[in-house]
């Protein structure tokens, strides 16, 4: 396998000087990264079934194209007019759910699935769900849909619905369960054939109710949603069986205890057997269960333990009748490939890398294995081929950089798409069976050619412990001068599942920093452990005490940035969004002095107001670690303060409710502290749309002027 070099130091942004340059306005910077200073780019390709072409759109979505291996002619597919006229549907897009065959597409347009058939120019109606639908997945060999409306699951084909579940709001079903945890993202799985239908269910019944307060009515109404608080009551999962032919249901329940969790859910070969990962409610001890289509267990495959945590997020993936792939990063640290047998014997480790591997692409029938993980650099993501059978391995994306591969149905071919720090785009198609290059499809030009915009600089420090480097990015302005002295604003995250420094086109920094860089500032991030893609090992670092190792590796990034020559040590600034938030508000709380500004929006202050799935994983039960809890809670430090600090939070945040931020504010009035603190009215989580721009004035207009 060939190793891919990282990319260090100093690698920017092409300036054009012959050109007049254009200054980059924040608006721009924050709303036009992905639309007009997005890289060109080939928009939705999928390859077209046991053929050599492949399908995309037009940049504007309006046109479906299609094109050779062999070459870049564009053919017209058809566009979004023809649809309209064929379907009697207002159609804003193209939009390709998957291809049946070289001729014929599958789509949704407004709530009707139809089969569109290219060579003829015709349109045939599948199903049709109604407006209120969510939720909704398809089954194209038999032509039916599932959905959800509200907290129950139906089922359409062109002939009839049938209503599957009847319960009251307490009981949800097929939708996601366990606050989309454990790679959960969903809560509706068809069998192969489509003579069963799987879903998730969840008993709500004793979560409590939490309040969001709705101001567009008069006078105002509350919404609660059910929030499971860490060492509260927590949700009750089962797995429905709905049998298509019977039109019965069975269940499947925990095991274990009620509040254990099921995850990971997998039809096995030939619909016979269903395949669930159960977890307990400390998330310590992980077990792979298997059921038939009746809901009687069948027994466990194998267990899986771990001091700190399991945590699943990969279904079991077959091979072949017998065979399926797993994940595990406990036995070697790292996430690698095991190959068990339906009885659960282990019949091989396929891979044994020091690196994550991040998921199973496809498998073809000569027995080799597709699949995507970061490769020798963390910093990047790459495809890989094993053959399960002589165990051979190679790398099929050696670029260096940013990968995303579509691989042809029958595994021939290869479209990957890439960035790297010099590259803003190339699209490459190989023949993977000959393991050659067959031509490069696009080449993005630089879209900051005519734009004034600074450059990065990208390189590793040690962390807290000396054991690990940490890889940083640090971004200056286009006319940065080594004699002077920059303030800096340190970007940061932190968490657990998140990676914001990347082999990627601008490193995976947001617009906005280049922009803040033109402004005089450096902007600084430093991804610390505990965050993704580095193993288990640096990751499981934070467990029963978060915030302290992260801080301490921030802490080691603050160190960094005094040493260099051209960085002002009396203007530091720090902002973080989420777990972020809670960065931010720690760092200016427990090392107070540090950073004059701070701006943390929508952060955790108090583990314990935070959901079970999550908060446990990583803090245990507040009951199991009053310690941990206790340091980690941010109204302890409340007198600490010094500088400035503006708390921001979403008013009907469900992620991270805003009692967390209101009652750090109420911590802060109680000890004559003052804070500033700005609402987002009608807001979840994240600050989304035109508005976005009004946050990021706030937030950066208040960096500039406090950090003096």
């Amino acid at each position: 396998m060939i190793k891919n070099t990282l990319l260090t130091l100093f690698i920017g942004l092409t300036v054009v000087p012959a050109i007049a340059q254009k200054k980059l306005t924040l608006e721009d910077a924050v709303m036009n990264q992905y639309n007009a200073y997005y890289p060109e780019r080939s928009t939705m390709v999928k390859w077209i079934p046991n053929t050599a072409n492949y399908a995309f759109l037009s940049a504007d979505y309006q046109t479906l194209f299609k094109a050779n291996v062999k070459n870049n002619k564009k053919i017209e597919l058809i566009n979004t007019s023809k649809l309209s006229e064929l379907t009697g549907k207002t159609v804003r897009w193209v939009n390709v759910l998957e291809w049946k065959d070289e001729n014929a597409f599958y789509t949704l347009i407004e709530n009707t699935y139809f089969l569109i058939d290219v060579s003829h120019k015709s349109a045939k109606k599948i199903a049709e769900v109604p407006e209120n639908a969510e939720n909704d997945v398809l089954h194209s060999k038999i032509n039916a849909v599932a959905y959800t409306i509200d907290n129950n699951l139906f089922l359409t084909t062109k002939n009839e619905t049938i209503q599957i579940t009847n319960f009251d709001k307490q009981i949800v079903s097929g939708q996601a369960i366990a606050r989309s945890e454990f790679g959960i993202s969903g809560g509706i799985f068809w069998s192969p054939e489509g003579n069963y239908l799987a879903f998730y269910q969840k008993d709500e019944s004793e979560v409590a109710d939490y309040p969001l307060l709705n101001i567009n009515t008069i006078p105002g109404t509350l919404k609660s949603i059910k929030y499971p608080m860490a060492g509260q009551k927590s949700e009750k999962s089962r797995v429905g069986i709905y049998n298509l032919k019977t039109h019965k249901t069975v269940y499947i329940s925990p095991k274990g205890a009620s509040d254990d969790y099921l995850t990971n859910l997998a039809w096995g070969p030939k619909e016979k057997y269903l395949y669930i990962a159960e977890v307990n409610r400390d998330q310590d001890h992980t077990k792979l269960q298997k059921y038939d289509i009746n809901g009687t267990f069948i027994k466990t495959l194998f267990e899986e333990k771990s001091d700190k945590w399991t945590e699943p997020e990969h279904p079991v993936y077959f091979v072949n009748d017998q065979q399926f792939i797993w994940f595990n990063e406990l036995k070697t640290g790292f996430s690698n490939l095991y190959l068990y047998n339906t009885d659960g014997k282990l019949v091989k480790q396929l891979t044994d890398h020091n690196w994550v591997v991040q998921d199973i692409i496809g498998y073809d029938d000569k027995g080799n294995v597709y699949y995507k993980g970061t490769g020798e650099s963390p910093l990047e993501t790459h495809y890989f081929m094993v053959n399960i059978n002589s165990g051979f391995q190679c790398n099929l994306t050696e670029i260096a950089g940013t990968h995303k591969a579509i691989f042809s149905t029958d595994y021939k071919y290869m479209f990957d798409i890439y960035s790297n720090y010099e590259t803003p785009n190339q699209e490459i198609i190989y023949d993977i069976v000959k393991r050659k290059k067959i031509r490069t499809v696009l080449t993005a030009e630089n879209p900051y050619k005519n734009v004034t915009i600074g450059t990065a600089e990208y390189g590793t420090i040690k962390s807290a412990d000396k054991k690990t480097d940490l890889y940083y990015r640090l971004i200056k302005p286009s006319n940065f001068d080594p004699t002077k002295k920059y303030p800096v604003l340190v970007y940061v995250y932190g968490g657990p599942h998140a990676q914001l420094v990347k082999n990627a086109w601008l490193g995976g920094a947001s617009l906005w920093m280049y922009w803040l860089a033109e402004q005089g500032y450096l902007v600084y991030t430093v991804d610390n452990r505990g965050s993704a893609n580095r193993g288990f090992e640096f990751e499981s670092v934070i467990h029963r005490h978060l915030g302290d190792n992260e801080m301490a590796d921030q802490m080691e990034g603050v160190k960094f940035l005094k040493s260099l020559p051209y960085v002002d040590a009396d203007r530091l600034a720090v902002h973080g969004w989420s777990f972020g938030g809670f960065m931010t508000t720690s760092l200016m709380l427990r090392y107070p002095g540090v950073f004059t500004t701070g701006v943390a929006g929508g952060p955790v202050t108090d583990w314990k107001y935070y959901e079970i799935m999550y908060g446990e994983r990583y803090m245990d039960r507040p009951k199991q670690n009053e310690e941990g809890y206790k340091k980690a809670r941010l109204m302890e430090y409340v007198n600490h303060l010094e500088g400035d600090l503006l708390l921001i939070h979403g008013t009907v945040d469900d992620v991270v409710v805003m009692q967390h931020n209101l009652a750090l504010v109420k911590a802060f009035v109680d000890n004559g502290v003052q804070v500033d603190f700005f609402p987002y009215p009608m807001h979840k989580h994240n600050v989304r749309g035109k508005d976005r721009v009004h946050l990021m004035t706030k937030v950066l207009n208040y960096v500039i002027e406090h950090n003096k």
